[in-house]
């Protein structure tokens, strides 16, 4: 059991003051404060390098979907997780990057994103909001987004194959080695080449150790 000093009882007592000083406030002014709050005890807490240490609610019109995220869910799906945060409730916060002006873009998520704007029930009874954690300062350039965004739907078996493609070349085309780009988005050699050649721009990797890996595949069939 966990001893507590006399100073931290009386903080214990404060906080229990703030709570019930809290029942009087506006919504809005509600939930900024205790998301003040929540900033500030996680500038303190052991997990203060985990994003989800810090979950924030923010109304859904400052949250905008990325441009590269090549995940899509099929309309059955889409209505399971409808139906999931229906009844279970938010159990997964939406990763994001915050912007200078107030609005953030989501690195995984988008489609929880989607249900809290677009099931009325939902976004009425999250009162406009949406549950956010914030990306590492580390990942926000935007090389490191996209391959965030993808290594989330990685994880869960989800991503559209063309859509990759672009995105493998885009990087390549931004000076990430093939060997980054294996690395960073958790594929080999051989899916980097073929998601390449998809796009018709093998000659962009032919790196020796990666042309010779497709090489040997080529002379086996």
């Amino acid at each position: 059991m966990i001893e507590l000093t006399k100073d931290e009882k009386t903080l214990l007592e404060k906080m229990s003051d703030v709570k019930t000083a809290l029942r009087y406030s506006s919504l809005d002014n509600k939930v900024h404060l205790i998301n003040e709050f929540k900033k500030m005890m996680h500038e303190i807490s052991p997990f203060k390098t985990e994003p989800v240490d810090c979950v924030l609610w923010v109304k859904n019109d400052t949250v905008a979907a990325n441009n590269y995220n090549p995940n899509s869910v099929a309309p059955p799906e889409m209505e399971l997780l409808r139906l999931s945060i229906s009844n279970d409730g938010y159990t997964q916060p939406i990763v994001s990057m915050d912007n200078s002006d107030g609005t953030r873009e989501v690195i995984d998520g988008f489609h929880r994103n989607r249900v809290g704007k677009e099931c009325q029930d939902i976004q009425s009874r999250v009162h406009g909001y949406l549950p956010v954690v914030t990306i590492r300062e580390s990942q926000k350039d935007l090389n490191n987004r996209v391959a965030s965004t993808i290594r989330h739907n990685r994880a869960r078996g989800k991503h559209g194959v063309e859509s990759m493609s672009d995105i493998v070349v885009d990087l390549k085309k931004r000076n990430w080695s093939p060997a980054k780009i294996s690395k960073e988005l958790g594929m080999d050699s051989d899916e980097v080449l073929r998601l390449s050649q998809i796009s018709g721009l093998l000659e962009m990797f032919s790196d020796g150790e990666f042309s010779k890996a497709w090489d040997v595949k080529e002379d086996a069939e």
